[in-house]
C-alpha cells in the first residue's frame, strides 16, 4: 500500500520528467532540422515550405538565433490563440470535438473536487474509524481521507449519498449541453460542406446472385426499378487485393528508378551501378537506371496480366457495389431505408468519404462477415481474461506490504525506504503502461478481420474494445487483484462474516494504485506525446539512411492523425476513475484535473501544428464518449450502494436504488434527442442542399463529378490507358493484351517538351451512363497512377521518360 510518501516520490519523478519532456521540447522544436517532426502540419498545407530560422549551412541544422531562445514557452499561449472555428477550418471537426471532450472533462470535474474536497473529506476524517483497524488491515493516510474511515452505521453516509446525486446531476447537466452543442455543430458543419461524393452515394451489400444476371446488372436493373427519378450511376467493387500488393511492388521500383536518376542529375559524368544480387550485395553488376526501367516494363507486364484476369473472371466481382444519385434527397432516402422484403438483402448504409475506405475488406461476403464478428468477440472476450494474469502481477508491485505478510522472503529487497517507495510510488503505473504499450495495435488487427470497409469504424470499434479491456482489466481487475493481496492476511484469520466488510473497505484503498496511474499516464505520458521522441528519431533514421527522393520526405515526415482507438479509451477511463472516486476518496480529483488541463493544453498545440486526420467523420465518435461516461455514473452507483451495504448503512442505501434508474431514463432521453443527428442525414437538411445548388447551377456535370470517385483502383491505375473499353457498371467484356505501363498515356491534352505546342493525344474518350471508352494518348503525355497501401491509397503521375510528379489527392480531398 503506496504511503503518503511513497505518492510524493512518485509525484517528484513524474513532474520532473514532464517538465525535462517539455524542457526538450521547447527546444527541439526551434531546431531547423526538427521542424518537419514539430510542425508537419504547415509543410502538408502547403503554408510553409522551409523551416524559418535558416542562415549559413550551420543554421540549415541549429537556430542561431539566440533571441529565440528567450520565448522557448511561447508554444503555450500559441496554442491557445487559435480558436474553435479556426481549428475546424484548419483541421477539421474531428479535431475541434475531439479537443472537447478535455473541457468536457474540466467543466464537470472543477466544481466537483471543490465540493467534495470542502465538505466530504471533513466528513471522512472526523469520524477515524481506520485507526483502529490498522492492525487487521493494511491502510496509509490517503485510506484515513476516505469513505472507508466512517464508522459503520453511521448517518454521515446520507452526505455521501447526497453528494452522489450532486455530482450525477452534475454531470448530466454538463452531457446534456455537450451532446446538444455538438450535435448542432455537426449539422451546422454538414451544411457549410460543399459537393463531396459522399453526400450523393450509398455502398450497397449483399447484392443477391441471379443464374442470368451479373452482379452489375442486377445492381443497374434494381435501383432503375426501385430509384427511377434518383439513380444515377454505380460502380462495382472487384477483389482486387493481390493487385493492389503488386502495385505497391511497382511504386517500390519506381522510387528506386527516381533515385539513381536524381544521382545521376547530380553527377552526369558517372552512371550510377547496382548489383543484381541480394538487396544489391554481390551478383552481377549492371547499370541502375537501365536495369530498373527494365524491371519496370517486365513489372508492368504483370500488372496487365493481373488486371485483365480480375476483369475476365466474374468471380472477382463482389456482392457490393458503390450506388451514385442525382441528390442528396434521393441518396438519404435510399441509405436510410429497407430496400428490399428480405431484410438480409440489398444492405444500404451511407458510403464513406473515398480517402476514409479500407478497400481491402469491400470482398468480405456477407456470410463471413457474421462468422468473423462471432469468432472476434470470443477472441476479445479470451484476451480480456488472459491479461488478468500480468495485471494481478502488476498490483502485486503495488501492494508491496501486503505482500510481505504472505512472503517473508521477500522482505530484505525491499527494506530499504527509497527503494520501496519508487517501488510502490512509480513503477506499478510504468509496469501497467508496458503492458498495455501492444494492446492497441492487436485490437485494430482484430478490428480488421471483423470486415468493417471504413477507417473511421476502425477506429471506433478499435476503441470499444479497448475500452471493455480498460474497464475489466485495469479498474475492475486492479480492484479485484489489489483486494485479494491486500486483505488475505485478513481473510485467512478471520471469519468469513468478516470478508464481505473487508472487501467494502479495500475498493477505496485502491485510489493510491491509481494516483500513481495518472501520474505516469495523464502526467508524463502527456508530456512525452508533445516531445513526439519516436516520430523524431526515426524521422532522422529515415532521412539518413532511406530516403532518395522528395516523396521519401514527404512519407519520412508523415504525422499521422490522433490515435482515436488509444486515446478515446484512455480519456473515458479518467472520466470513470472520477466519477467513482468522487465520493469514495475525493483526494483523487486534482490528480484528474490537472490531466485534462494539461492534455488540453498539448493536444491543442498537437492539433494545430502536427496532426492531419486521414478522414473527416463529423464527430461521429461523440455517442460513444457520451455513453461511456453514462456507463461510468451507473458504475460509481453501483459501487457505491456496495460499500455502503458492507458499513450496514440500512437506513441510507436504499436512497441510492433509484439513481441508476434515473440515470439511465436520462441517457435513453439523450438518444432518441440527439443520436439521430449523428445516425442519419435529415431529409430537410438534403433537400436544402439540393435547392441551393439548383439555383447556383452547381450541380452541373454532378455525373462526371460521381463518375470515378469510388472507382476501383484497378481502374484508376488503367482508366486513362487501356485500348478496350472498361465498364465501370456492366461486367466486363474481354480485352485483347495491353500495352505495359511504361508504354502508355493518358488521353488529356498535355503540352510537348520540345515545342511548347498543345498536343492531342490519338485516342479519344467518350463516356455513356454505364459504359466508358478509355484509349491510348501519345508518348510523353501524363500518366495517372494510383496504388493502395493498408488503408491509404496513393496516387502518382508518370510521364513515359518516367519523370515523377505526387499529387497526393482523390475526389477533392488532399492527402
Amino acid at each position: 500500500m503506496a504511503t503518503l510518501s511513497d505518492i510524493g516520490v512518485s509525484a517528484i519523478i513524474n513532474i520532473l520528467g514532464a517538465f525535462a519532456f517539455l524542457l526538450a521540447f521547447a527546444l527541439l522544436r526551434l531546431q531547423p532540422i526538427n521542424d518537419r517532426v514539430y510542425f508537419p502540419k504547415w509543410y502538408i498545407n502547403g503554408k510553409r515550405s522551409a523551416p524559418r530560422h535558416v542562415g549559413n549551412f550551420v543554421g540549415k541544422f541549429v537556430n542561431l538565433n539566440f533571441k529565440t531562445y528567450l520565448t522557448f514557452l511561447n508554444w503555450m499561449p500559441q496554442a491557445m490563440q487559435m480558436s474553435e472555428a479556426q481549428i475546424i477550418e484548419h483541421a477539421g471537426l474531428d479535431s475541434a470535438v475531439f479537443l472537447r471532450i478535455y473541457t468536457l472533462g474540466l467543466k464537470i470535474f472543477l466544481p466537483t473536487a471543490l465540493v467534495a474536497l470542502l465538505v466530504l473529506i471533513p466528513v471522512n476524517v472526523s469520524d477515524g474509524i481506520l485507526f483502529f483497524l490498522s492492525k487487521d488491515l493494511v491502510v496509509s493516510d490517503i485510506d484515513k481521507l476516505s469513505i472507508s474511515n466512517i464508522k459503520p452505521k453511521s448517518l454521515k453516509f446520507f452526505v455521501h449519498i447526497a453528494m452522489e446525486y450532486l455530482f450525477t446531476f452534475w454531470t448530466c447537466f454538463m452531457l446534456y449541453k455537450e451532446y446538444g452543442r455538438v450535435a448542432t455543430m455537426r449539422l451546422k458543419f454538414l451544411a457549410s460542406q460543399d459537393r463531396h461524393a459522399e453526400q450523393f452515394t450509398v455502398l450497397v451489400r449483399n447484392v443477391p446472385y441471379e443464374s442470368k444476371r451479373t452482379i452489375t446488372d442486377n445492381v443497374e436493373n434494381f435501383f432503375k426499378k426501385n430509384h427511377p427519378d434518383h439513380y444515377l450511376c454505380h460502380q462495382a467493387v472487384y477483389n482486387a487485393n493481390k493487385f493492389a500488393k503488386l502495385v505497391r511492388k511497382r511504386a517500390r521500383l519506381q522510387n528506386w528508378l527516381d533515385y539513381y536518376q536524381l544521382k545521376f542529375e547530380r553527377n552526369p559524368e558517372k552512371r550510377p551501378i547496382t548489383k543484381k544480387g541480394f538487396l544489391g550485395l554481390w551478383g552481377e553488376r549492371v547499370d541502375s537506371i537501365e536495369y530498373y526501367k527494365q524491371q519496370l516494363k517486365e513489372f508492368d507486364r504483370r500488372l496487365t496480366m493481373e488486371r485483365e484476369s480480375i476483369l475476365k473472371d466474374s468471380k472477382s466481382i463482389m456482392p457490393a457495389a458503390f450506388v451514385s444519385f442525382n441528390s442528396r434527397c434521393g441518396a438519404a432516402v435510399c441509405a436510410q431505408t429497407q430496400q428490399s422484403k428480405n431484410p438480409t438483402l440489398w444492405l444500404t448504409n451511407w458510403a464513406p468519404e473515398p480517402r476514409d475506405i479500407y478497400w481491402r475488406n469491400l470482398s468480405i461476403s456477407f456470410f463471413s462477415l457474421t462468422l468473423r464478428k462471432l469468432l472476434i468477440s470470443v477472441a476479445v472476450f479470451a484476451l480480456v481474461f488472459f491479461y488478468m494474469i500480468p495485471i494481478a502481477f502488476v498490483q502485486s508491485l503495488a501492494n508491496l506490504e501486503g505482500l510481505e505478510k504472505v512472503a517473508p522472503f521477500l522482505r530484505p529487497l525491499i527494506e530499504w525506504k527509497v527503494i520501496k517507495s519508487f517501488l510502490q510510488g512509480f513503477l506499478p503505473g510504468l509496469a501497467l503502461k508496458v503492458f498495455l504499450f501492444v494492446l492497441p495495435a492487436i485490437l485494430m488487427f482484430m478490428s480488421k478481420i471483423e470486415g468493417h470497409v471504413a477507417l473511421s469504424v476502425l477506429e471506433r470499434r478499435t476503441a470499444a474494445k479497448y475500452y471493455y479491456f480498460m474497464l475489466v482489466n485495469v479498474f475492475l481487475g486492479s480492484i479485484v487483484a489489489g483486494t485479494a493481496f491486500q486483505q488475505l492476511h485478513a481473510f485467512l484469520h478471520e471469519s468469513a462474516t468478516q470478508i464481505p466488510r473487508n472487501i467494502g473497505v479495500s475498493i477505496p484503498m485502491k485510489a493510491t494504485f491509481f494516483m500513481t496511474y495518472i501520474m505516469v499516464d495523464g502526467w508524463a505520458g502527456i508530456a512525452g506525446e508533445i516531445l513526439r521522441l519516436k516520430p523524431l528519431v526515426i524521422f532522422h533514421l529515415k532521412n539518413m539512411f532511406l530516403v532518395k527522393t522528395e516523396r521519401d520526405v514527404e512519407r519520412a515526415m508523415d504525422p499521422g492523425s490522433i490515435d482515436f482507438p488509444e486515446t478515446l479509451p484512455s480519456l473515458q477511463l479518467y472520466f470513470l476513475l472520477g466519477i467513482v472516486y468522487a465520493v469514495v476518496t475525493p483526494i483523487l480529483l486534482p490528480f484528474i484535473l490537472i490531466f485534462f488541463a494539461f492534455a488540453y493544453l498539448v493536444y491543442r498545440h498537437q492539433v494545430i501544428n502536427v496532426y492531419n486526420q486521414r478522414y473527416e467523420s463529423c464527430a461521429a465518435f461523440w455517442p460513444h464518449v457520451h455513453g461511456r461516461i453514462i456507463a461510468s455514473l451507473v458504475i460509481s452507483q453501483l459501487l457505491l450502494m456496495g460499500l455502503l451495504s458492507t458499513k450496514k448503512a440500512a437506513k441510507s442505501t436504499p436512497f441510492l436504488v433509484v439513481l441508476p434508474v434515473l440515470t439511465l431514463t436520462f441517457h435513453k432521453y439523450c438518444k432518441s434527442r440527439f443520436e439521430p443527428a449523428f445516425r442519419k442525414y435529415p431529409i430537410e437538411e438534403a433537400m436544402e442542399k439540393d435547392l441551393q445548388d439548383r439555383s447556383s447551377e452547381s450541380d452541373a456535370n454532378l455525373k462526371a463529378y460521381l463518375a470515378d470517385a469510388y472507382l476501383h483502383p484497378i481502374f484508376h491505375s488503367f482508366e486513362e490507358i487501356e485500348l478496350e473499353d472498361v465498364k465501370i457498371d456492366q461486367k466486363p467484356t474481354p480485352h485483347s493484351p495491353s500495352p505495359p505501363l511504361s508504354e502508355l498515356s493518358s488521353p488529356s491534352p498535355t503540352h510537348d517538351a520540345k515545342d511548347h505546342k498543345e498536343v492531342e493525344p490519338s485516342g479519344t474518350s467518350q463516356t455513356s451512363h454505364n459504359v466508358q471508352h478509355y484509349e491510348v494518348g501519345q508518348p510523353g503525355d501524363l500518366f495517372h497512377y494510383e496504388y493502395e497501401q493498408t488503408s491509404h491509397v496513393y496516387h502518382y503521375d508518370y510521364q513515359s521518360q518516367y519523370h515523377h510528379d505526387s499529387q497526393y489527392q482523390h475526389s477533392g480531398y488532399h492527402y
